[in-house]
């Protein structure tokens, strides 16, 4: 077609395409932070995590090592109390399957594993900013155990971070990042 006014021509166009993309949900995931863990270390306190932003947020840890086989586990920080938990698990040697509960602890026991050659976790968190419960899901292998796990924290506070820590031993190396899921 002829175009009498280029300039606004391209200028419709231009508007049309970011009225289509920019009008498009924005999903996916926003990096907020990363830390390194330490060498040695019995816990690592991850700060200015959780904020109004976004309501469910990935923790992923890759690299590093525990000093031996453990279960990690996560605290929301400033809590001690009122986490329910279950994890179905399966002995990869034997194919064994099995359940692992509590009805009030004082973290979240199996968010993730640690071993001499690596550490895993991998956790969704649901409302831990919200002044409501928080939840807690993920994949879980440790050592020669693997299954998914989940958490229910019973309590109605707002909180801005957390604290990961081996359920015995210490940590060394490997990177903690925190992603929020975009609204």
């Amino acid at each position: 077609d002829y175009v009498k006014d280029g300039a606004l021509s391209i200028e419709t166009l231009g508007d049309a395409i970011d009225a289509t993309v920019f009008g498009l949900p924005s999903g996916g995931l926003s990096l907020i932070k990363t830390q390194t863990i330490g060498t040695a270390v019995s816990s690592v306190t991850v700060t200015d995590a959780y904020s109004v932003t976004y309501d469910a947020y990935k923790i992923i840890i890759s690299g590093g090592v525990a000093s031996g086989n453990s279960d990690l586990t996560i605290i929301n920080t400033g809590s001690s109390a009122s986490y329910a938990q279950i994890l179905l698990y399966a002995i990869f040697a034997t194919g064994t399957i099995g359940t692992v509960n509590y009805a009030s602890n004082s973290s979240f026991l199996f968010a993730g594993g640690g071993t001499t050659t690596g550490l895993q976790l991998n956790v969704d968190v649901i409302n831990p900013f919200l002044a409501k419960p928080t939840t807690f899901s993920n994949p879980f292998v440790t050592g020669a155990v693997g299954g998914c796990a989940a958490a229910y924290h019973n309590v109605s506070t707002s909180y801005t971070g957390f604290t990961i820590a081996p359920s015995f031993g210490t940590l060394t190396g490997g990177t903690i990042a925190v992603y929020g899921y975009n609204k």
